[in-house]
């Protein structure tokens, strides 16, 4: 029997000849990831060497990767002295892929990662950070871990005890018509599958739709494939993956793909076609409460968020500029936009975009996490309604449980704007 791309990639890391799902393995980390809960991570690193009289000692400094974003600028004395202590530790142990606080080379984890070509096809990534699923779009095996098993990570340089997980593959045909795109497909996929119908799976994507899609596109549709409980959301490594590499990211070494064999094991094949696919809305408050956007048409919202590691991209921006150029944000409406990173944010800039968000009377922001988590800036007042491009509606999500969140693409964002309720781009 063949092997999917999830377990020829643990079969290498592992050392093994082949693996099937739910085996058993211990794979060779090729990538840790932490944002500012690195803080947490620390002490528990520090623990581990408690006691023994050896002194704390990372297996292999680069190979770990550590990027501010959920809370920047530091809002609190207690955030500002975290970051304090992991910017001591990364100059202590000669941690280099650290992405500080900083317009040019900062931004979201999510986003730093393929850009600088820390990721490649065939790697394991382990992150803090339930959202590591992102790098799948690379053809990485990636997942997000605990801060207890990071810690471990961090001094063995590899994961204890982890199970191959099962494979859905999931087929995807057509082409998007006007408006919708990769954001719309990801959210119909949820739907299709709830909130719980990966749990512990990989979604494995493939079809045509995929081979044409765009780097960033494929990152929107891995990012949030644990919103369906996948461990990971995987496109195997193809030309487009490495012409981002090579062209966008700068890397110049070897970059060799890792594709499953004819008969591999899946345990679901999904089939769709986007060919008819409308623009597609999240309902508060799961992601899996998915409807077509015309359903909801209508209704009134005082916030849109423009911007995260799942649309924070350059084609996403341009597709809320072009909508926005030359008209005004609703009266009563307040829109935020926040580039995915510095990269980003000055592409926008020299394109024109972020001059279109502010004439329009958009509120350009940093590059971060921000308006997602809402616990730093942008959070919503009580009985507030947001449409939002980031990745998560839960109850609170946007720091407010007596508010509620709809979750969109660019275009349909941009399009409400304008209106000030809920509004399907096709009819704008």
């Amino acid at each position: 029997m063949g092997m999917t791309v999830v377990e020829k990639i643990l079969a290498r890391a592992a050392g093994l000849q082949s693996v099937s799902a739910g085996d058993v393995v211990e794979p060779k980390v090729d990538l840790a990831m932490s944002h500012e809960n690195a803080a947490l991570v620390i002490n528990q690193f520090v623990e581990v060497f408690q006691g023994t009289g050896l002194e704390p000692v990372i297996w292999d400094p680069a190979r770990i990767a550590i990027i501010f974003d959920h809370r920047i600028p530091a809002e609190s004395p207690k955030t500002a002295t975290n970051q304090k202590k992991i910017r001591e530790f990364v100059a202590a142990n000669g941690i280099t892929k650290f992405h500080d606080i900083r317009g040019d080379v900062g931004g979201i984890c999510h986003q730093i990662l393929p850009e600088y070509g820390y990721v490649r096809p065939g790697y394991v990534v382990v992150g803090t950070d339930s959202h590591t699923t992102t790098h799948g779009a690379l053809g990485a095996f990636s997942f997000g871990i605990g801060a207890t098993e990071m810690a471990s990570v961090w001094s063995l340089g590899y994961a204890v005890n982890i199970e191959v997980p099962a494979t859905i593959k999931v087929v995807v045909n057509g082409e998007f018509p006007p408006f919708v795109g990769p954001k719309d497909l990801i959210l119909k996929l949820i739907g299709m599958l709830t909130a719980q119908g990966a749990n512990y799976k990989v979604l494995e994507f493939h079809g045509e739709t995929i081979r044409k899609m765009s780097t960033s596109g494929r990152i929107a549709i891995c990012n949030m494939s644990v919103e369906a409980g996948a461990t990971s959301g995987i496109v195997p490594g193809d030309e487009e993956t490495v012409r981002y590499l090579r062209d966008e990211s700068g890397v110049e070494e070897a970059i060799p793909c890792v594709v499953p064999d004819p008969d591999a094991a899946y345990v679901r094949t999904i089939e769709i076609n986007v060919s008819n696919l409308e623009p597609q809305i999240a309902c508060p408050h799961t992601v899996d409460n998915v409807k077509p956007v015309q359903e909801v048409a209508g209704r009134k919202v005082q916030q849109i968020v423009i911007g995260s590691c799942t649309n924070g991209r350059l084609d996403d921006l341009a597709a809320a500029a072009d909508i926005l150029r030359g008209k005004k944000v609703a009266e009563g409406t307040r829109m935020l936009v926040f580039p995915a990173s510095g990269k980003i944010f000055a592409q926008a800039l020299d394109k024109g975009y972020l001059h279109d968000f502010m004439k329009a009377g958009a509120v350009v922001m940093n590059s971060g996490c921000g308006p997602c988590l809402g616990v730093h800036e942008g959070a919503l007042g009580d009985d507030e309604t947001a449409l939002s491009t980031t990745n998560r509606n839960f109850k609170g999500r946007m720091g407010n449980p007596k508010s509620q969140v709809f979750l969109c693409s660019p275009s349909v964002a941009a399009a409400s704007a304008i209106t000030g309720v809920i509004t399907d781009p096709r009819n704008s």
